[in-house]
Formats: C-alpha cells, sequence, structure tokens
C-alpha cells in the first residue's frame, strides 16, 4: 500500500467505510469532497467491474455478503483502516448492518443506519402498510390476503388496474401492473409471499431526508418531483418545496424513530399525500438533493466529529432539474 495513504489510514480521525458501492460514484466524490483531507474514503464491492471502487482512496474486492465470514472481514476492514463511519449502498446488507451495530460501535466505527427493527419493517411492505394505518398516515392501500382484496372490489372499495409485487423486494424488480383477478390467481399460484397495493394515479415524488444520529431530529428535507424513472429509480425529476408535504415528513420520521440517511416515495392523488415506500439508505436520486445544497456527508461528517447539525429544512432552491446520463469508467 502507498506509505501516503498507509500514513494517513492511522492519522486521520474521519476515514469513512462505504460497502457495496456498485455505480454510485457520485456518493463516493461528494465524501471525498467534504473530507477536505481530513480523512480518507474507503470502498467495497463483491465485483472488481464496480465503478465507484476506483473514484475511492483504497478499495476491497469483498464476497458477497451472504458468504460466511463476511461480517469478520468487513469489521477486520474497520479496525485495520481506522474507519470512524460505515454505511451500505444496497437494501441487503443495510439489515446486516443495523443486526451488528454494536460490533462496528465497539471498534469505533459508526453505522450510519437506523435500528434493526425499523430497517426490517421498510424492507417488509405489509409491516409498513400497517405502520402507516396504525399511526393515522394515508398510504397506498394494500393487501396479502387476495380474497380480502376481492371483497374490497366487489365493495367497490378498490378497482383494478392494481400492483402485484413481492412483500420484501426492492429496485422494482418482480412488480406486475394487473387488470383482472385471473391474473391475479396465476402470479399467487406461482409465487410465495406477494402482496397486492393500489395503483396511484398522480404525481410521484422523492424524499430525500437527514435525521441527525446526536439530536435524533429530522435536519434536511429534499423533495423532487418525479419526472421519469429508469430501473427503479429517478433518472430525471425537479426540485420543489410544499409546507404540507415538509410537516407530514417531519410527523413521520420522528413517529417511526429513523436515524441517518432515508429515502421516501410518495404520490399526490387529488391534493392528498401518500407515503409508500422507504428506502433506509441513500437514493438513486440523492445526487439531485447535494447540487441543490442538501449536504448530508458534510452532516454525516459533523455527527461523526460529536456534533449536531442545525436544521436546514427548506434551504435549497426550486425549479433545478436533475437529468442523469451515462459515464465511461476506464481502469
Amino acid at each position: 500500500m502507498n506509505s501516503v495513504i498507509e500514513e494517513k489510514l492511522m492519522n486521520n480521525e474521519l476515514n469513512i467505510l462505504i460497502l457495496s458501492c456498485g455505480t454510485r460514484n457520485k456518493i463516493i466524490q461528494y465524501f471525498k469532497k467534504e473530507l477536505q483531507g481530513r480523512g480518507l474514503v474507503i470502498a467495497t464491492d463483491c465485483s472488481k467491474l464496480a465503478p465507484a471502487l476506483y473514484d475511492a482512496d483504497k478499495y476491497y474486492i469483498v464476497p458477497r455478503m451472504n458468504e460466511k465470514g463476511y461480517l469478520d472481514l468487513i469489521l477486520k476492514i474497520c479496525k485495520e483502516n481506522n474507519i470512524k463511519a460505515v454505511l451500505s449502498l444496497i437494501d441487503p446488507e443495510l439489515s446486516l448492518l443495523a443486526e451488528y451495530k454494536r460490533d462496528f460501535l465497539d471498534i469505533g466505527a459508526i453505522p450510519i443506519i437506523s435500528d434493526y427493527d425499523i430497517v426490517e419493517m421498510c424492507f417488509d411492505k405489509y409491516a409498513m402498510y400497517k405502520f402507516f394505518v396504525q399511526n393515522g398516515l394515508k398510504t397506498v392501500r394494500s393487501y396479502i390476503d387476495k380474497n380480502e382484496f376481492y371483497k374490497d372490489v366487489k365493495a367497490g372499495v378498490i378497482d383494478y388496474p392494481v400492483f402485484v409485487k413481492p412483500v420484501r423486494g426492492s429496485a422494482s424488480i418482480n412488480i406486475n401492473k394487473v387488470n383482472s383477478k385471473e391474473e391475479i390467481e396465476l402470479l399467487f399460484s406461482r409465487f410465495d409471499n406477494l402482496i397486492i397495493q393500489e395503483f396511484m394515479d398522480g404525481t410521484e415524488y422523492g424524499v430525500d431526508v437527514y435525521i441527525d444520529i446526536i439530536s435524533n431530529e429530522p435536519v434536511a428535507i429534499f423533495i423532487k418531483e418525479k419526472i421519469k424513472m429508469r430501473a427503479g429509480e429517478t433518472d430525471k425529476s425537479v426540485s420543489i418545496k410544499d409546507e404540507k408535504l415538509f410537516e407530514l415528513i417531519r410527523t413521520f420520521v420522528k413517529k417511526a424513530g429513523f436515524k441517518g440517511i432515508i429515502d421516501i416515495d410518495i404520490f399526490k392523488v387529488n391534493g392528498q399525500y401518500y407515503i409508500s415506500e422507504v428506502n433506509p439508505r441513500f437514493g438513486g436520486g440523492y445526487p439531485h438533493a447535494y447540487e441543490c445544497g442538501i449536504n448530508v456527508p458534510r452532516m454525516i461528517i459533523n455527527n461523526i466529529l460529536g456534533n449536531a447539525n442545525d436544521d436546514i429544512n427548506n434551504e435549497y432552491e426550486t425549479g433545478v432539474y436533475m437529468m442523469k446520463y451515462n459515464e465511461v469508467k476506464i481502469v
């Protein structure tokens, strides 16, 4: 290893580990920029062809997270590199990070993640639905019992089309828009653990939120109207503000007890907001928030240093468009 990097690893107090970096080059770049030489950004991935690896100061090719010894290896990387904070960019790894939060804290690395039970609730669409209902929050009507759904169709409570998707899942994988009972019967006969969800014919929003891990307050909320999606992520969007939505988000995140960075999907139908899903990590559209001034990497660094962040909700420009495009990494 380069001797300069080795010296920095042990002398700096702000080395940050980003797990499963994949194609999230911007996240790596933002952390490097905000550290301003006070620490290093170290990245991992199970593929040497993950382009974000090569924007990090140092990287590791690691096994897949479900392979034996994975957790021990990540803890070893943290100890060897004097890591002060660790976060993951993929859903399956978030539960692991949350479940073993104490193991990381014991070696001086702060996991930027909500508590385990909250993370698990986010990945169980029906558990999340029940939380919304129990707390009086409008959400997408959902069913795991298809017969209950058929009863509500007959009663005029809901109608086709609807979405059928896995209760646990992400990245818009295995989502089916269906228009008949026959299609639902076919899907339920072929797959287990499915959920039926109402089709929301309205405007979709993505909300990036940072809940300070010291004060436990939502100190940054950024709202973008989604214009176009690609592979489950926001491809084009525009920044907006809406005080009614800001207040809804503040209420929701405090009731749920989230910590760190989260990404929320919301629909607006007939003037009413409906919370759809929550991802307890950086969302794919986060670069839009950063470029508009919602600097979550800096907030994370402040928390690592033991400082609570000031509330900067509403402090960004509206009418700013984000458009993703392809880049090429040559190594």
